[in-house]
């Protein structure tokens, strides 16, 4: 990479880190193209050219956050998601949930953002309903996996299934334990392990 890439990369990273900044601090409404600039320490025009408008800020670091990495590699192709479907039923289900503290570490306070700007900012709530019907998505696969493991509770379907696991490993659940009862990830990815084992799977499982 030359000097004049490597200086625009540093400069679109601490645009970024500005951002999150703010918006997980002010959240996303009270959050100004400005106010990122001044944080960065860059002219607003700079931001606009870079990232054209706020959402696609917010998008860039939930896409980001998620996958932990800015690599073009999509979740259910990672190598986790692999180690887990193949794992034994209660060994996949403690990996989905350490995945998923993981990832709430590093995006529960941007989705916070996400969610409190929904309720007034139609494109923004539009962002809200992907997130969910993502996570929904990939749980969906985890929980065909147990069904095909013959290991789901009986007249559990895998979609029911997703639907309770949604809920168990949401990001409001995170936020609640470890912001304001001061849970630690381990801790929270240990609890909601042991709900999906005890809701999901059949006995002897």
């Amino acid at each position: 990479m030359g000097k004049r890439a490597a200086s625009a990369a540093q400069t679109r990273g601490r645009m970024l880190a500005a951002a999150r900044e703010l918006f997980c601090a002010r959240g996303y409404a009270s959050t100004s193209m400005q106010a990122i600039a001044g944080e960065a320490g860059v002219a607003v025009q700079t931001v606009y050219f870079t990232f054209e408008n706020k959402r696609a800020i917010l998008k860039e670091l939930l896409d980001v956050g998620v996958a932990g990495d800015d690599e073009p590699v999509a979740t259910l192709d990672r190598p986790w998601v692999a180690e887990a479907l193949a794992a034994p039923p209660t060994t996949l289900l403690r990996l989905l949930s350490s995945n998923y503290a993981a990832t709430h570490e590093r995006v529960a306070g941007l989705l916070d953002a996400v969610r409190s700007a929904a309720a007034t900012d139609p494109e923004i709530a539009g962002m809200w309903r992907v997130n969910i019907a993502q996570r929904h998505t990939v749980l969906a696969v985890f929980t065909g996996a147990l069904a095909a493991k013959r290991a789901l509770r009986p007249g559990l379907d895998p979609l029911r299934a997703a639907d309770v696991a949604l809920a168990v490993l949401a990001p409001e659940s995170y936020r609640l334990l470890t912001g304001d009862r001061g849970w630690t990830g381990e801790e929270w990815a240990d609890l909601s392990a042991g709900v999906l084992i005890d809701t999901l799977l059949a006995d002897g499982n």
